[in-house]
């Protein structure tokens, strides 16, 4: 399959990246001279490349064009004639004005899968608006119940870009799933505030049906207790999850020595311990606060709970569990080599494709040959300032 991607940032380019590494070829089309923004973000890598550039844009191919010059918008037309999959995350309104919006070209090519991606959608009060990341989180009530009490806070990563980049992977494979039944290609729309609104479904189902969101909990969980990082003797932060008051009656007895605990009716089931978060919370701070680490999570195995260490982002790099596994990798890119992490799935017999990040139009004049352009051609190409 051939995927050209009109993408930029972060929400395409997770599923671009993806298609890529189960097999796809995908043609990432960046703007002339400077390319998908997202490569200045930083200079992270190397001192020369963004971190998410870096992170999303493995496997790809880059094609550089200026689609303002007609014969840098006509190169772009034939690419696409022969692509399965168009996708773009343009500016709103972009993509139509140069007639790959997904609407026109399921029109021209009915075979072809075609994915628009934006903020919000091309209708409604806010289908001309600029979205990004943050704004979207905001917008959909995410922001407002992560953090502290008292500080809100946005998610850790770019959580609304990459749930709508999860669902484009997704629609664009059941998509393919369907053509190869039907013969049928699609046009497909999907924004990055359906994703993440869709993501928040138990905060969603809790307004609907109480009129209030969850109460913001740190790391703490706003309808379970406890469910909380607690420090031990050591400085070490340990988050202890107890699901139900089978564990709970397992905790008390085999990590905090007060058996009691499971038959105090203040304590006995989540929805007293959750009303006396305070109390409870303290109860456990106090044993796992007078012991080392070691006994602390010792004592939670032998005892069947769920625990996990807080770990800072040094800590993941070196983590034994991802070491184990095999799970990181070096590629290669403009900058030297880079270590990341395998894909999530693999197919036991097939390896995915795991190629370099791609130097900004590396694989322009490459394309173009494969198109049927005669060296005088691409010349006239550059000489318009179209490549």
């Amino acid at each position: 399959m051939t995927v050209v991607s009109l993408e930029h940032a972060v929400a395409l380019p997770f599923a671009t990246r993806h298609l890529a590494e189960y097999g796809a070829r995908v043609i990432k089309i960046e703007r002339l001279g400077s390319g998908d923004f997202a490569r200045a973000y930083d200079d992270a890598v190397r001192g020369e490349m963004s971190a998410h550039f870096s992170w999303l844009n493995r496997s790809k191919e880059s094609f550089a064009v200026d689609v303002k010059v007609p014969s840098g918008l006509a190169a772009l037309e034939r690419l696409v004639a022969g692509a399965d999959v168009v996708a773009q995350n343009l500016s709103p309104g972009a993509a139509a004005r140069l007639g790959l919006d997904a609407a026109t070209l399921t029109a021209r090519y009915p075979r072809m899968v075609a994915v628009d991606l934006s903020g919000y959608g091309p209708t409604g009060p806010y289908a001309g608006r600029r979205a990004y990341d943050m704004l979207v989180q905001a917008e959909s009530g995410l922001v407002s119940v992560t953090g502290t009490p008292e500080h809100m806070a946005k998610a850790g990563f770019a959580a609304a870009d990459v749930a709508a980049g999860t669902y484009a992977a997704q629609a664009i494979l059941v998509a393919l799933l369907r053509r190869e039944r039907t013969g049928e290609g699609a046009a497909l729309a999907l924004t990055m505030l359906d994703a993440i609104t869709e993501w928040n479904g138990y905060a969603v189902q809790l307004a609907e049906h109480t009129g209030r969101g969850p109460v913001r909990a740190g790391v703490g969980h706003a309808s379970i207790a406890p469910y909380e990082a607690f420090t031990t003797a050591d400085g070490d932060s340990v988050l202890i999850g107890v699901q139900n008051d089978r564990e709970w009656a397992r905790l008390a007895a085999g990590v905090l020595g007060r058996p009691d605990l499971a038959e105090d009716p203040e304590f006995a089931t989540n929805r007293e311990r959750v009303r006396n978060r305070t109390r409870t919370d303290a109860i456990v701070a106090e044993v796992v606060g007078a012991l080392p680490t070691a006994a602390v999570t010792a004592g939670l195995d032998e005892a069947g709970i769920a625990y996990g260490r807080v770990n800072e982002m040094a800590d993941v790099l070196a983590h034994p569990q991802l070491a184990a596994r095999d799970r990181w990798i070096e590629i290669d890119s403009p900058v030297g080599p880079v270590r990341q992490l395998r894909p999530v799935v693999e197919f036991p017999d097939t390896p995915p494709r795991l190629e370099p990040v791609p130097a900004l139009g590396e694989h322009t004049e490459k394309i173009l040959t494969e198109l049927g352009y005669s060296p005088d051609q691409l010349a006239g190409l550059r000489a318009d300032g179209a490549i």
